[in-house]
């Protein structure tokens, strides 16, 4: 009696395996028709490869987790990750179709532990016309009038005052750069004065530690932190709402105040949950994503003498030209720093700062031959496209000058650079990002010189993070305008 039993139960077990593995293997589509999934690994019950996906590295390739299996299965695979069955896809062609299906075949999507991070009314998380009504928004902001009338000036008058006193000075650039770039956009934002009240940045210092990090919400985690880190810092941003709506700016009105205006609006869409959601997010991806690519950039011209030395010439030569040496940069001479953008594109191709962007499919859809059912998440992996070296030869090597020796760099971009996303969700704050980074390379190459004494190392988790910082020691150029 025992051995059937046990024959039973092992026979069960088997039966039950068998029927995981073609759950995974022959789905119905909407048709009845059996699917052509993609091959790949669903890993461990429940976890899935969610322990490999996070598996920290430090290398500018394509991460291990991507470039093993993409070896192994093609460039469209399965995996699941966090409990989701994920379809990554690394070829630009399948990418930009992805992109330009959005609202159609596709819609951004991200995880539940993503959604506790940002919000559950986060921009990214919305679709239609509200989406569309929030990225309207934030272009009255930071769309490109508002960057050159506004935020040009103000940027360079800015980063000259922060960075005057840095003669002599070992610093961080990393911390630095974002003390710097957050006080700016806070104080535009929400007219925050750190001097008063230093506390905002430190929670989101905590928010940030383990904003891509395994999520896990227990304490001691890096997930718990962050967590906890937003919690704090959307209290603090709650109680300064509340106190804007009792006593408004009457001049000088900020973005704090145009909220205020649109929720004070008969049968509005905006709600405060809304608003203070867009406003965290505007202050996280103002300063960490750009203060990441300021490093990477210093530090990429640094080991890169000849790229640091053009780099130096292009802007001696923006002074040269200039009557008055003390006067602030103009939208002409930004648009005319043409080095400094291949710079800033090959920085920012290398960076990889976002690892990932998701979609959900809306119906069944094909992609690179392989059957994806409706409902089924979708993984952008940019960092395939701008690794692929049939485009981009030699693709770990820092070099700007292959964006200007491209016969066709345009296509180039279009096709397989993406690091702001692309179709209806291209980032609002992309002009942003590569205005302050031209900026602050002409603040710093035309004052000062240096050399770097400390750390530089980078760390993938799968986010991007320098664990021991990038220390920078600085000198200034001698006679140089505006130093004190």
């Amino acid at each position: 009696m025992w051995d059937n039993m046990l024959v039973s139960l092992v026979l069960g077990l088997v039966i039950g395996y068998i029927a995981w593995v073609l759950k995974w293997k022959v789905n119905k589509g909407e048709k009845g028709l059996p699917y052509r999934l993609p091959p790949g690994s669903m890993g461990y019950p429940i976890v899935g490869e969610t322990f490999h996906f996070f598996k920290p590295n430090n290398s500018f390739g394509v991460p291990p987790f991507i470039h093993e299996r993409k070896q192994r299965y093609g460039s469209v695979f399965k995996t699941s990750i966090v409990g989701r069955t994920v379809v990554v896809c690394t070829e630009a062609e399948d990418n930009n179709f992805i992109f330009q299906q959005e609202g159609r075949l596709f819609r951004s999507w991200y995880p539940e532990s993503f959604t506790q991070v940002f919000g559950e009314q986060n921009v990214g998380s919305l679709h239609g016309y509200m989406y569309k009504y929030l990225r309207n928004m934030v272009l009255t902001l930071v769309g490109p009038e508002p960057l050159k009338q506004n935020f040009l000036p103000q940027i360079h008058q800015n980063i000259l005052s922060e960075t005057a006193h840095w003669n002599h000075s070992v610093l961080d650039i990393k911390e630095a750069s974002a003390s710097i770039i957050f006080d700016f956009t806070a104080k535009k934002l929400i007219s925050y004065d750190p001097s008063t009240d230093g506390g905002l940045r430190r929670n989101f210092e905590a928010f940030i530690q383990g904003l891509i990090s395994f999520p896990l919400d227990i304490p001691g985690t890096a997930y718990h932190r962050c967590l906890k880190g937003r919690s704090r810092a959307m209290d603090k941003l709650k109680k300064m709402l509340a106190k804007r709506r009792e006593n408004p700016h009457l001049e000088n009105a900020d973005f704090f105040d145009h909220l205020i205006s649109e929720l004070n609006k008969q049968g509005t869409l905006l709600t405060e949950d809304i608003a203070l959601d867009l406003i965290f997010v505007l202050l996280f991806a103002s300063f960490e994503t750009t203060s990441l690519a300021v490093t990477l950039a210093l530090k990429f011209v640094t080991e890169n003498p000849k790229a640091l030395k053009e780099l130096q010439e292009e802007h001696e030569a923006i002074l040269a030209r200039k009557e008055d040496k003390e006067s602030e940069l103009t939208w002409t001479e930004y648009k005319s720093m043409r080095f400094t953008s291949n710079v800033i594109n090959e920085t920012i191709r290398l960076a990889n700062i976002v690892p990932g962007m998701f979609r959900k499919a809306m119906k069944d859809v094909q992609i690179g031959g392989y059957s994806i059912p409706a409902g089924w998440t979708v993984m952008v992996c940019p960092t395939a496209m701008h690794l692929d070296p049939f485009v981009f030869p030699d693709p770990v090597s820092f070099n700007p000058w292959r964006w200007q020796d491209a016969e066709d760099s345009n296509s180039i971009i279009a096709k397989h650079y993406s690091p702001f996303g692309g179709g209806i969700r291209f980032c609002v704050g992309t002009d942003f990002t590569k205005l302050y980074l031209s900026v602050f390379l002409h603040c710093l190459v035309t004052r000062y010189t240096w050399k770097a004494v400390k750390g530089g190392e980078i760390l993938r988790t799968p986010g991007l993070s320098f664990p021991n910082g990038y220390h920078v020691h600085f000198h200034s150029k001698p006679g140089h305008p505006n130093l004190s």
